[in-house]
């Protein structure tokens, strides 16, 4: 069967659930990939409460969906990251405290471990799930860097000062991964500029990081690559067995009036000036047949899940589209060898 197409929450927070629940049912998908902000999913009442969880699946159940994975990304950023004012904006008062850095970057991976603690609660009083279930809990997520800030820099930066940040990150993120060992909890971080791992080097550099914890893979979005040149398939050939997630998001590059470069010219998303954009799916250049082959050939058998960005469209049209493209680019994988029919014995 192809894969379960499910719609990631977080460009939809500002809708409550149980708006969003009926009008994702209405657009084609699935299920939902529920964010952890806005009034989707409370972590801290679903570690705590089993009539929270409960109430969450009915309302999924109501509207005729399901759930694979919640994501945690707002406060992931904070774990690793040099903190300032913007942070502010998008954490929770009881993880922003007194704006301390360190103690906020504390707060944030107290945080991230009763996330996985939520997410086990969740998955275990999944309806049918009976013990069992074909996909492994996941929360998503970000790491946050204490490094990409001189990604690019002068004066120049060493390898030692690069090392450092990554054994920052080692140091963060082990005991957080090691508590969602004892969940049995798969964190997928969402590969992305800003973060520890922003390609298929730095992928590398952090699963040897925390060395291969088996807790520890990837949300995997095409989007996110291809704007800086990484090759997108060849992402899931070299780490297919650590994609835990998919995020189906288109892009177009190279589209720019050549004023503004790879970096954004401190402009905002829909610029016309600006060299890319993210884009609805199948408007934007990412060859999506080629990540299902790549993807079926990996193994991998979990959700798609849209995540909707595009400056330039309505997102209820283009979520409705988008499910549709992913229904139509996805297929299952062949279970013959199709030229094995022409022998005789």
């Amino acid at each position: 069967m192809p894969r379960p197409v499910t719609l990631f929450t977080g460009q939809w927070a500002d809708m409550p659930l149980e708006k969003l629940a009926p009008l994702a049912y209405e657009m084609g998908y699935d299920g939902l990939e529920l964010a952890c902000w806005g009034d989707h999913f409370d972590v801290d009442a679903a570690a705590a409460s089993k009539t929270y969880v409960k109430e969450r699946w009915e309302l999924l159940a109501d509207h005729g969906l399901t759930c694979y994975s919640i994501s945690n990304h707002l406060i992931g950023q904070a774990v690793c990251d040099l903190i300032d004012e913007r942070h502010r904006a998008i954490l929770p008062a009881d993880v922003w405290g007194d704006g301390d850095p360190e103690a906020v970057r504390k707060r944030a991976a107290k945080k991230m471990i009763t996330t996985g603690k939520a997410a086990r609660a969740f998955f275990n009083a999944k309806p049918d799930r009976n013990g069992n279930d074909s996909f492994p809990a996941v929360v998503n997520g970000f790491t946050g860097s204490s490094i990409w800030h001189a990604l690019y820099a002068f004066p120049p930066t060493s390898q030692d000062f690069y090392d450092r940040g990554f054994k920052d990150f080692a140091k963060r993120w082990l005991p957080i991964l090691d508590a969602y060992e004892k969940f049995d909890v798969n964190f997928a971080l969402e590969v992305h500029p800003t973060e520890i791992a922003f390609d298929i080097t730095t992928a590398h550099r952090a699963l040897a990081a925390v060395g291969n914890h088996k807790r520890f893979g990837f949300n995997y979005d095409p989007s996110h690559f291809a704007y800086q040149g990484v090759d997108y398939v060849k992402f899931i050939r070299e780490l297919g067995p650590r994609i835990f997630h998919v995020h189906m998001k288109d892009v177009w590059w190279n589209h720019g009036d050549g004023s503004v470069g790879v970096f954004g010219g401190n402009t905002n998303f829909g610029d016309s000036r600006r060299f890319w954009d993210f884009r609805s799916l199948g408007h934007g250049d990412i060859e999506f047949e080629d990540i299902i082959v790549a993807l079926n050939d990996a193994g991998y058998a979990g959700p798609l899940s849209v995540e909707w960005e595009d400056a330039r469209m309505d997102r209820v049209y283009g979520g409705e589209e988008a499910a549709a493209f992913v229904r139509g680019v996805d297929f299952p994988p062949s279970k013959i060898i199709f030229d094995g029919a022409f022998e005789t014995k």
